[in-house]
């Protein structure tokens, strides 16, 4: 077999056949190559919208839902419409202990602060928070670290802050972490700095993070929390825990179970599933339609074979009579056959290839990019070009076998 590929008259006579047919056979290869191009550019974009979305929300843990105090739309128990409603450090450990399946419950607390470092200034917003925050909201460090436990018990007047605050209080080159900037005209050490997130940001200006212990101190909070971040466990359904929690948090606060004003929630975990459930269908719609339409190209092929050896019928007599054995016939029909597949594949995946550079370098720059990265796994071209091949293979069988099946005699007489 493998000599038969290496042998000269074979490569001849394939594009013998090529050349007597090559506005059929152009027009067959295009009809291939558009299949895997497409295949290759929409998976690519598919793949660009789930990175887009991983760098959108790749640092939350995605089984989350943030909760917060609002005011009650119906009066219960002696309380009017309208009663104001405030988050307590009670309420946190209450739901740790009744609410099954959670993982982390991160308080946080948020104001407005004026920072100052030397003659450089700035109004920025401030967080309250603790260490498990950089586990579900991971902090892309630069320098330094995050809170720690230590901070929270002796309630240490140390920040965090976000590089565009960098930015704007430090000179260039400067080494931030040790340094001491001014928040509210009160002393705190900088002990690291991150990257600014895609969301979650106070606003443009950037944030700083202190000791949730610390800004109840400073800020005069007491026991209040400015809203919660839950994260449940593997295999626990979010829609039911925060069903569970916002239920619990009105009987703490004396709430009418249907009033749905007193405590809002933003489900970060429904959210992504409605996201990766598109992206899903995504991928499925664009295998379905590459695979439908590579499918056409290779029938096509199929239809030309055919064609070509009905043209073909009196050489193919020829060489029957000269003694051709009739597998020496099927293979060199087969090997054209998966020759035209293999060439239009390649065209197809070098085309496809070029696209994404292009919509990479045109649509997947900059922080607003639509699409980040947009590229196919090697593994999934590999499986693409397989399934051509033996697409083309298989197709090849069928004007194979109406080739050996005409007898030498009557080939012969063939006009």
């Amino acid at each position: 077999m493998i000599k038969f590929l290496f042998d000269t008259d074979t490569w001849q006579e394939i594009y013998s056949s090529i050349r007597k047919n090559k506005t059929r056979t152009a027009i067959t290869i295009i009809g291939v190559m558009w299949g895997i191009f497409l295949l290759v550019v929409l998976l690519g974009a598919a793949k660009g919208v789930e990175n887009n979305f991983n760098k959108l929300f790749g640092s939350f843990a995605t089984n989350s839902v943030f909760v917060w105090a609002q005011q009650t739309s119906k009066p219960f128990k002696g309380f009017q419409e309208g009663k104001s409603l405030t988050l307590k450090m009670a309420d946190l450990e209450s739901i740790k202990k009744e609410i099954l399946g959670l993982e982390f419950v991160v308080p946080r607390l948020q104001d407005q602060a004026l920072a100052v470092n030397d003659f450089k200034s700035g109004n920025f917003g401030i967080f309250g928070d603790y260490p498990e925050l950089d586990e579900v909201q991971k902090m892309d460090m630069v320098y330094g670290r995050f809170i720690n436990n230590n901070d929270i018990i002796e309630k240490k007047k140390v920040c965090v802050i976000e590089e565009e605050i960098y930015k704007q209080l430090f000179d260039k080159d400067v080494q931030p972490i040790g340094t001491y900037i001014k928040i509210n005209n009160i002393n705190y050490k900088v002990v690291g700095m991150y990257k600014k997130g895609q969301i979650g940001s106070g606003g443009p200006q950037g944030n700083i993070h202190i000791p949730f212990t610390t800004f109840q101190q400073v800020y005069n909070r007491g026991d209040d929390v400015g809203w919660m971040m839950i994260t449940g466990k593997p295999g626990f359904d979010i829609t039911q825990i925060e069903a569970d929690v916002k239920l619990l948090l009105k009987n703490l606060h004396k709430v009418h179970p249907e009033d749905e004003r007193a405590f809002g929630s933003f489900n970060l975990g429904k959210e992504i599933a409605k996201v990766t459930g598109f992206i899903k269908g995504m991928q499925f719609l664009t295998w379905f339609v590459g695979i439908a339409t590579l499918i056409a190209g290779v029938f096509a092929i199929g239809n030309i074979l055919l064609i070509t050896v009905k043209e073909r019928t009196k050489e193919i007599g020829i060489r029957r009579a000269l003694g051709a054995k009739p597998w020496e016939i099927k293979r060199q029909i087969i090997l054209e056959s998966v020759f035209l597949t293999s060439i239009a594949g390649a065209l197809g995946i070098i085309s496809g290839g070029l696209v994404l550079m292009v919509i990479d370098a045109t649509l997947g720059k900059g922080e607003e990019a639509a699409l980040s990265n947009p590229t196919v796994d090697i593994p999934v071209i590999l499986i693409a070009a397989i399934t051509l091949v033996v697409l083309g293979t298989l197709i090849g069988l069928i004007p194979a076998h109406t080739a050996v099946s005409i007898r030498p005699i009557e080939a012969l007489r063939e006009e």
